[in-house]
């Protein structure tokens, strides 16, 4: 149970096939008082953000059976996820590429590998 006057923690579906990234996301998340909820693809990532609605969605693009451009689509076609900040993540940053995600319908792109201080301003940015 949260403290009266205590912020309220946050949800965020991290959604990678690479467990060196998802730790990492992780530890930033519980460094900044927010709860990670796991999925390994597009399509556990579908059905983790129905179940648990998400705060925020960290979605990497190039995964197994369904890429984060196709799951953002689809997120931002539901109605639990339709306005929920999608942040995507690629280690493609060539602009093509960015162009791609945002076209995908994402809020922001973050390019891999992540800087630390950059990636804890940008979750600021949607949790706080």
């Amino acid at each position: 149970m949260t403290a009266p006057g205590a912020p309220k923690r946050k949800k965020v579906l991290l959604v990678d096939d690479s467990d060196t990234v998802l730790l990492l996301q992780r530890m930033l998340l519980a460094e900044l008082g927010h709860d990670a909820i796991i999925a390994r693809d597009g399509l556990e990532a579908l059905a983790r953000a129905e179940q648990e609605r998400p705060d925020l969605v960290f979605l990497d693009v190039l995964m197994p059976h369904l890429d984060g451009l196709e799951t953002c689509r689809m997120l931002r076609g539901r109605e639990p996820t339709r306005r929920t900040p999608i942040i995507l993540c690629s280690a493609s940053a060539e602009a093509r590429s960015v162009r791609a995600c945002f076209n995908s319908g994402c809020n922001d792109f973050v390019a891999k590998p992540f800087d630390g201080a950059a990636l804890v301003a940008l979750l600021r940015r949607y949790l706080d």
